[in-house]
C-alpha cells in the first residue's frame, strides 16, 4: 500500500463520535435493557445471533487505505500496523482475509444477479416451531396456539432459500419445503428478496473489519434492525407486550402486507450489497497491487 489518505486527529476523532451517537440512536435502549438484565425476542439476536457484541459495533474504523494521525489506542488492535503518517488497516492482515474476502464477493455478486423472490411470506419462523413444544422465544407465546401455527404452515408452501433459517427448521418442516438446501449450495440459492441473506449484510461487513467502513456496517446494521423487526412482526409469536403490530401472513391482507414491506427492504438492500461488493472487490484489487510489489 504506498498510499494512503491521512486523516488529521480532529477530523476522525469527529468522525467517530458521530458514529457513536448514530451508534446509541439504534441500540441505547438495547443496552439499558442489558443492563437491567432485561432480555428483547427481537433485538438480541442481531448480538446474540451474529455474535458481533456491542463494544465492538461501537468502535470506529476509517476502512482499508485510511491513516488516522495519532490514534494511539489503535497501536496492537486487530488488523491494524502503524506507518509514519498514523495507524492504518494492515496489508499482511488482508492478505490473510483475502479467502474470507473472496467467499463474500462471490455470494454477493451471485445473489445480485437473481431476481427477487417474494412468496416465501416469512414462514421460516414458523417452521421453526412446527409441531414441536421447543419454541425459540420461551417467554413470548404463539400469537395462534399450537394448533393454530401448525395449521397455517399445513395451509401454504414453504419456500425458504437461506440455509442459515432452513437449519433451524423442525424435523417435521424440513421436509415440507420447495427443495432441500446445504450449505454446500448457499452460493447457488441466495436470492435478493430474503429477509435473511439482507440482513447477513450486517455479518459480512463486519467479518471484514477494520478493511471495511464503519459508517457501511452501520447502514448494514440500520438495514439488519429493518428487517429483524419485519421478521418478527411476521412470525408466529405474539409481541404486542413489546409494541409490535403482528403481520398477519395467515391472511390474504397480511401477506400483501408483508410483501410490499420485503420488497421495500430487497431494494434498501440492492444498494447496500452493491456497496459491499465494490469494497470487496477493491480490497482483493488492493491485494493483488501489494503482492505485486511485494
Amino acid at each position: 500500500m504506498s498510499d494512503v489518505l491521512v486523516l488529521a486527529e480532529e477530523q476522525w476523532r469527529e468522525r467517530a463520535a458521530a458514529h457513536v451517537v448514530r451508534l446509541d440512536e439504534l441500540v441505547g435502549p438495547y443496552l439499558e435493557r442489558r443492563a437491567a438484565g432485561s432480555s428483547h425476542p427481537v433485538i438480541d439476536f442481531l448480538f446474540t445471533y451474529y455474535g458481533h457484541k456491542p463494544a465492538q459495533l461501537r468502535r470506529w474504523h476509517p476502512g482499508f487505505g485510511v491513516a488516522l494521525a495519532g490514534a494511539a489506542e489503535y497501536d496492537g488492535a486487530r488488523g491494524y500496523h502503524r506507518r509514519p503518517e498514523g495507524c492504518t488497516a494492515d496489508p499482511a492482515y488482508l492478505a490473510r482475509r483475502r479467502d474470507t474476502i473472496e467467499f463474500i464477493a462471490n455470494l454477493l455478486r451471485a445473489t445480485a444477479t437473481r431476481p427477487a423472490q417474494l412468496s416465501c411470506f416469512g414462514l421460516h419462523e414458523w417452521a421453526m416451531v412446527y409441531r414441536t413444544d421447543e419454541v425459540r422465544h420461551q417467554q413470548v407465546p404463539l400469537r395462534l396456539g399450537r394448533s393454530g401455527t401448525d395449521a397455517v404452515v399445513e395451509s401454504m408452501s414453504l419456500r425458504c432459500t437461506h440455509f442459515d433459517a432452513y437449519r433451524f427448521f423442525t424435523p417435521d418442516a424440513v421436509g415440507r419445503n420447495v427443495e432441500p438446501l446445504t450449505r454446500a449450495d448457499q452460493v447457488q440459492r441466495e436470492q435478493p428478496g430474503c429477509l435473511h441473506a439482507n440482513m447477513d449484510l450486517y455479518k459480512w461487513g463486519f467479518k471484514l473489519v477494520p478493511l471495511v467502513a464503519s459508517d457501511l456496517i452501520l447502514d448494514c446494521f440500520e438495514l439488519a434492525c429493518a428487517a429483524r423487526e419485519l421478521d418478527m412482526r411476521a412470525s408466529p409469536y405474539d409481541l404486542s407486550d413489546y409494541g409490535y403490530e403482528p403481520v398477519r401472513i395467515e391472511t390474504a391482507a397480511g401477506r400483501a402486507e408483508y410483501v410490499r414491506a420485503q420488497a421495500a427492504l430487497a431494494e434498501r438492500s440492492a444498494v447496500l450489497r452493491h456497496v459491499l461488493l465494490d469494497v470487496c472487490d477493491d480490497l482483493l484489487a488492493a491485494d493483488v497491487a501489494a503482492s505485486t510489489i511485494a
